[in-house]
């Protein structure tokens, strides 16, 4: 197979660029032979159209909003089957299973604790784990929310809104407030719907 080879006639480095005139001779023979190509396309369609830009902080935002709409801040009283001892159970939940949940009938499965976060931080944090509990069908759980002594006024924040967000979830049958060795006031005992 032969190989065509160009003969060139290239001036030293040091001469590249100093005669104008030469570096044309040299270009022209260079392509010489070449086709040109010929396009007959309007530049306008060569340019790709800009994408449209991704609002990426609005979606953000919305779909913080949604969350924070879904657990909103009411309190327990504005809610189903609530009573004095702030316990809860869902419409259909009978008062014995309660009292089970109450007296430790069902093995605690999993614990959060959430004492020290902030409020946004911690409604995220119980929303992820009542998801990944409802998912991995752990039915009895431990939410340890703390007695607020570390918070303005030392005030129980956390303890009123975690009861309306756990009202909140579909996956939540029941709470009542954990028994004293298992946290007293410091901690809501908390039963999730079977998810088989």
């Amino acid at each position: 197979m032969r190989s065509a080879t160009l003969k060139r006639s290239t001036p030293p480095p040091d001469r590249l660029g100093a005669d104008p005139a030469e570096d044309r001779a040299l270009f022209l023979e260079a392509t010489q032979g070449a086709v040109r190509v010929a396009h007959d396309l309007h530049p306008s369609l060569l340019q790709r159209p800009k994408p449209a830009p991704v609002p990426r902080q609005r979606l953000a935002d919305e779909a913080d909003a949604l969350e924070q709409s879904r657990l909103s801040d009411f309190t327990p009283d504005t809610l189903l089957d609530s009573d004095e001892g702030l316990s809860f159970a869902r419409n259909g939940i009978s008062a014995d299973t309660l009292r089970k949940l109450r007296k430790g009938h069902w093995s605690l499965r999993a614990e959060l604790d959430l004492h020290g976060m902030r409020t946004d931080e911690a409604r995220e944090t119980l929303s992820a784990f009542i998801k990944d509990c409802f998912k991995r069908d752990l039915r009895c759980l431990r939410v340890v929310h703390g007695k607020g002594l570390g918070s303005i006024g030392r005030e129980p924040v956390l303890k009123n809104k975690v009861r309306s967000w756990l009202m909140q979830k579909e996956e939540v049958l029941a709470f009542c407030q954990a028994a004293a060795h298992e946290g007293g006031s410091w901690a809501l005992m908390v039963l999730l719907r079977s998810n088989a």
